[in-house]
């Protein structure tokens, strides 16, 4: 069905920018207005896409064909919509948050920040939105583009440094292998457009197997943004970003679009069929294995709080890899569910380091003794987050754990059983920590500076999706009935 709903969805937070840019730093509480407000928008056209998902219909808009099989479109299914709904309502608890933070520590350049902020998010829809390749592949390189100076923000040495690696290991990602995907894909399909199983003929798999999996490795290795090792340390480096630029990046858009993307090739370019048949599911297996296990790793030796959080993502993001290359019902549900589930999670633990850097300038792990005394709601609502990411019942985490738990037995690989169970017990070991120095570990006496008092427009929002990761655990079927959508 025709509907222009998509194409709003996308375009609302791009005249937000607009708006902003023109504002202007005079006028802050209008330019903070304008923000907030296109989000507001954007999530309306979104949640209005919703009924005709859950009846059976896809909302579609075509701007214009550029050749047969390539089209500059959008089209809203279950998919999108669970991402995008998610990404929008994100944004408006960090729009918030953002004022407060930017505010407290009177940075610099905020309409720039809030300008590009907005442009980052349209992107996204577009991503969420796009009905074929070609039009993933330009709102993706647009996020990269939009995101690049909110990364340098801070216009240090260390945050250049950081900006300079994220272009370069997301454009370069983008140049060397997603541009070659694509014209082989072309190629060899005839058409860039999704489809439910694949797009590939079954003559090409037989014809032309290796080609096929030499695509499918660009492919996967091209989404930079998903951070699969070895492709994985512009996340790390590009945290000298402002907190509220870290949630964005970690949770409501940049990550998110990277596996977004991966598992747009998995199940609407390639299909279950074509990889079982090239034994691509195999590679996509053994590389989210390794990245789940060596990213938590890595977490286990950052004292630097955003830096753990970091590797932390990188290890989390390959759980949703990993789901969707079981190629089973409850792996694949369990992967698009952990999309939205990790987003709530680790959003709040990034929304919680940068309250505590606003109150106490404190940045490491070391640095969190009886840190919840002081900030109880901050310390409240990471401890919910991170039970959540650890994956205990009644949390959202647990929920889509238990899918990609469930859906390795549907496969018969008992090993990935283990990397997850493996997995969690890192999880636990990297966070838990931090919860119980805040809470059992009393302050250094020479460290207590004056009275630590927490900023309304931060704790409002962290304690918000917070209580989302426990609604979202004790009632998940709302995203599991668009997740649902995706299946076969």
């Amino acid at each position: 069905m025709t509907s222009i709903c998509p194409l709003f969805a996308v375009l609302a937070p791009a005249i937000g920018a607009l708006l902003i840019a023109s504002t202007g730093e005079r006028r802050a509480n209008l330019r903070e207005f304008w923000s907030v407000a296109a989000g507001v928008l954007q999530a309306a056209f979104v949640i209005a896409i919703i009924p005709d998902v859950l009846a059976g219909r896809t909302p579609e808009c075509v701007l214009f064909r550029i050749l047969p099989g390539i089209e500059l479109a959008f089209r809203a299914d279950g998919f999108g919509v669970l991402f995008g709904l998610g990404a929008s309502l994100l944004w408006i608890a960090t729009s918030f948050y953002s004022i407060g933070y930017m505010r407290s520590l009177r940075e610099h350049a905020q309409t720039r920040y809030f300008a590009c902020f907005a442009l980052a998010l349209s992107a996204t829809m577009g991503v969420a939105f796009s009905a074929n390749l070609f039009t993933l592949f330009l709102f993706y390189e647009a996020l990269t583009l939009a995101t690049f100076p909110l990364v340098g923000h801070k216009e240090t040495a260390e945050a250049v440094a950081g900006a300079r690696k994220y272009i370069v290991y997301l454009l370069g990602a983008a140049k060397l292998f997603l541009v070659t995907a694509l014209i082989l894909t072309y190629n060899v399909a005839g058409t860039l457009e999704f489809r439910k199983g694949g797009i590939f003929p079954s003559s090409a798999l037989a014809s032309e197997p290796t080609l096929l999996y030499v695509v499918f490795a660009l492919f996967l290795f091209g989404f930079a943004k998903s951070a699969v090792m070895p492709l994985h340390s512009w996340l790390p480096a590009a945290m000298v970003a402002p907190t509220p630029v870290s949630a964005l990046l970690h949770a409501v858009a940049v990550v998110k679009t990277g596996v977004f993307s991966t598992l747009r090739v998995f199940l609407f370019v390639f299909g279950p069929v074509a990889m079982r048949s090239l034994g691509a599911d195999k590679l996509a297996l053994v590389v989210a294995a390794v990245t789940i296990l060596g990213g938590s790793l890595l977490a286990l030796g950052q004292n630097n709080l955003k830096a753990r959080l970091a590797f932390s993502t990188v290890s989390q993001l390959s759980y949703i890899v990993l789901g969707a290359a079981l190629l089973t019902p409850s792996g694949i549900l369990g992967a698009v569910a952990h999309i939205t589930n990790h987003a709530v999670s680790k959003i709040t633990l990034f929304l919680c380091a940068g309250s505590i850097y606003v109150s106490t300038h404190k940045t490491e792990v070391s640095q969190m003794s009886g840190l919840a005394r002081r900030m109880p709601w901050t310390m409240a609502a990471f401890a919910t987050a991170s039970v959540s990411l650890v994956g205990i019942p009644l949390a959202c985490g647990f929920v889509s754990k238990w899918y990609l738990a469930v859906g390795s037995l549907e496969r018969g690989n008992v090993w990935l059983l283990g990397v997850l169970l493996i997995s969690s017990l890192l999880n636990a070991a990297y966070l838990g920590p931090i919860v119980f120095r805040a809470y059992f570990e009393e302050e250094p006496a020479g460290s207590r500076s004056d009275a630590v008092v927490e900023v309304p427009w931060m704790i409002v929002p962290l304690g918000l999706t917070a209580l989302a990761t426990l609604i979202l655990g004790v009632y998940p079927n709302p995203v599991l009935a668009l997740a649902g959508k995706v299946l076969p």
